[in-house]
């Protein structure tokens, strides 16, 4: 299935980015600042494909082990497709995004709990898996200057989360396998914007 899934979202990416160029009035590369301030090594680019239509696929990728064992190690591929209320790249827009990824996260120690997801199960066990699903979001972009931008985003849908979950945070055995059906934030950026004209 992850492989499956895989080769799903490296297809869309093409298909998405194949369109961009033949009809783009303006491509950006941008950054989420959220993300940098993770570790996650993240890189967005976006495309004009009509006069009020953008695309962008950004991927979020995080592949470090902190001190205690801690990880939130992942990656995720987010491809969305955006309306533009004034013109592309410039104040209010509606998105639409899809996600996948897989991850592996453990020895996490939060007693938080967010939208009915109990994030205090990443303590005492590691879990190993993918997610997929999309949402709907709504974004600012505030321009800067004649090449920079700040754009806000928040999202929020659905994301079906598979996984194995293991006894402790490094070398425990398998418990058990499961999955998860998520409602919620799903997209939450503030993004640095370069625009290349």
């Amino acid at each position: 299935m992850k492989c499956k899934m895989s080769r799903m979202l490296v297809v869309f990416t093409f298909m998405a980015l194949s369109i961009t160029p033949a009809y783009a009035q303006k491509l950006a590369i941008k950054s989420n600042l959220f993300s940098d301030i993770t570790t996650t090594i993240n890189l967005g680019v976006e495309g004009g494909i009509a006069d009020k239509w953008s695309l962008e696929l950004s991927g979020n990728y995080n592949p470090w082990t902190f001190s205690d064992n801690m990880k939130w190690k992942h990656w995720i591929i987010q491809p969305e497709a955006k309306y533009w209320f004034c013109e592309k790249f410039n104040g209010h827009f509606l998105g639409l995004h899809f996600h996948g990824g897989e991850y592996n996260v453990g020895n996490i120690d939060t007693s938080l709990k967010f939208l009915g997801s109990d994030l205090s199960i990443f303590k005492d066990n590691r879990y190993e898996g993918w997610l997929l699903g999309g949402g709907l979001s709504y974004g600012y972009s505030w321009i800067l200057s004649n090449h920079w931008n700040l754009e806000a985003n928040i999202g929020v849908g659905y994301a079906h989360i598979k996984y194995d979950e293991y006894d402790c945070e490094t070398c425990g055995k398998w418990k058990k396998s499961g999955s998860h059906n998520y409602f919620g934030v799903t997209k939450f950026a503030l993004s640095i914007v370069y625009i290349i004209k």
